[in-house]
């Protein structure tokens, strides 16, 4: 009978071993690519009047900026410590110990940031409408961002809390436990893993990495392409965005709970003190770092929409007064 799955052996973090190249960089390749074409293919049905050259470009101004911000928020934010703030020059830095080894850690959070001030900058120096362009690109990017959380699952990061399902994956990268504590044991002792007291043992984790490629990936972007879509051109420029950020920010919230916070951070609010194991789902009143960033997106959403709606109907009701 099965307990639980073994994360899969034959699933290798690099592309060709031995060389600095891995399928989590791959996947932003991947993201990127996939987003553009649906963007190229709205452009073709007239949905936006722009030619390749200027999207081409503005993807330029919107990747650099995502790289920046989700880079910068990774180690300023996300790392815990003081490290990087003594030490800026170190950020970009992609060597450790004389072994090259990237640019290891991005926020989505950061990333989203980052672009956001990317098309800000593109469209005032094109004289373009940036919220008619944040409109046509927010509706690919979830199915390229389904690439980038595949890449977290190849990388064998971002686990899940600890479950007992059938469905949940051993990690061989993940934090082990002490078996001084009790819940411990009685996870292991209700998944046969056998142990010595005062040994540490891997425990199953929800494969969030996968919960997240779905939901904020395939599902938020059928929602994005069918529904938003279709109504964009009835609505105001910033429609698509703002209903962006609701959608992911509610669905990431969510999916928050079953995925483990940083350990160095462990719950940003915990309203709920008896519950503080950051590896178990104990208690929804304790929210990560990830939960205050999608909060903040979500409220974004609604007062973008509000604004940007009320300044539509302003405009609507001045033209329509000039007409009189």
């Amino acid at each position: 009978m099965l307990i639980f799955i073994n994360f899969p052996t034959w699933i290798s973090a690099e592309i060709i071993p031995g060389l600095p190249i891995r399928w989590y960089g791959l996947m932003y390749v991947f993201a990127f690519f996939t987003a553009y074409i649906i963007f190229r293919y709205q452009a073709r049905k007239d949905e936006i009047v722009i030619s390749a050259d200027e999207t081409q470009s503005f993807f330029m101004f919107c990747i650099i900026g995502l790289l920046l911000g989700a880079r910068l928020f990774s180690v300023l934010i996300y790392n815990g410590t003081s490290y990087y703030w003594l030490h800026p020059w170190l950020i970009f830095w992609p060597f450790s110990n004389g072994h090259f080894v990237g640019l290891p850690g991005m926020s989505y959070h950061g990333g989203l940031v980052g672009a956001i001030v990317g098309g800000l900058i593109y469209s005032k120096k094109n004289k373009r409408n940036f919220f008619e362009l944040a409109d046509v690109l927010c509706i690919g990017i979830p199915l390229g961002y389904t690439f980038g959380r595949l890449g977290n699952f190849i990388n064998g990061e971002l686990w899940g809390r600890v479950s007992l399902n059938r469905f949940a994956i051993l990690f061989p990268h993940a934090d082990k436990f002490s078996t001084n504590y009790s819940w411990v044991r009685n996870a292991a002792d209700s998944l046969n893993i056998e142990y010595v007291l005062g040994d540490f043992v891997n425990l199953p984790r929800h494969p969030s990495q996968l919960y997240e490629a779905f939901f904020e990936g395939i599902v938020l972007f059928l929602f994005m392409w069918f529904f938003i879509r279709r109504n964009r051109q009835k609505k105001y420029n910033g429609y698509s965005l703002s209903w962006y950020l609701i959608g992911y920010g509610v669905i990431r919230f969510f999916i928050e709970y079953f995925r483990e916070p940083d350990l160095n951070l462990g719950f940003i609010i915990q309203l709920n003190s008896q519950a503080n194991n950051p590896a178990l789902f104990e208690s929804m009143l304790n929210f990560s770092m990830g939960q205050v960033f999608c909060l903040l997106m979500i409220l974004a959403g609604v007062i973008l929409s509000l604004i940007l709606k009320n300044n539509q109907k302003k405009a609507l009701e001045a033209k329509r007064g000039s007409k009189k």
